[in-house]
C-alpha cells in the first residue's frame, strides 16, 4: 500500500473494553505484519493522558524493534504497545508512522456496540419515559 492509501483510511474513536474510557480519538484499523490474524488500531498521535507504559521495552522474533506495553490509567488493563524505537526495515518499508498500537480484542468501537432490544414487557423496576427524560 502506497503512503498515499493512508490518507482515504477511515479514522474512528477507540475506547477500553473493561471501563469505557477514551483511549484515542483517530484510531486507524491496522494488521499485525507478523501475524495476520491480528487486528490492531493505531495512531500516529501520542495518547494524552489515557495510557501509560508498564514493564520494560521488548523485542519480536519478527524484527527488532523496541516495544513497550501500554495500559489503559483507569482501570490499568493492557490494551497495546508503543513502537519506542523502530527498527530499519521497518522504517524503511510502506508505514503510516503510526507507533502506538492498540489491541482490538481490548477495545470498544462505537461501531461494535450492541443493539438496543425493543421489549413490549418492560419490568416495572424501569423507569418510565417521561422519568427518563427529566
Amino acid at each position: 500500500m502506497s503512503t498515499s492509501n493512508f490518507k482515504t483510511k477511515c479514522v474512528t474513536q477507540v475506547n477500553c473494553i473493561y471501563c469505557e474510557s477514551l483511549l484515542c480519538t483517530r484510531g486507524m484499523k491496522a494488521v499485525l505484519l507478523a501475524d495476520t490474524e491480528i487486528e490492531l488500531f493505531s495512531t500516529d498521535i501520542p495518547p494524552n493522558r489515557t495510557v501509560d507504559f508498564v514493564a520494560s521495552c521488548y523485542s519480536t522474533e519478527s524484527c527488532k524493534c523496541k516495544l513497550r506495553d501500554i495500559a489503559c490509567l483507569k482501570c490499568g488493563n493492557f490494551v497495546g504497545y508503543h513502537v519506542v524505537a523502530p527498527c530499519k526495515p521497518c522504517l524503511l518499508s510502506c508505514n503510516n508512522g503510526h507507533f502506538w498500537m492498540f489491541n482490538s480484542l481490548n477495545l470498544l468501537l462505537w461501531g461494535d456496540l450492541p443493539e438496543l432490544e425493543d421489549s413490549e414487557n418492560e419490568g416495572s423496576d424501569s423507569p418510565s419515559e417521561e422519568e427518563c427524560i427529566r
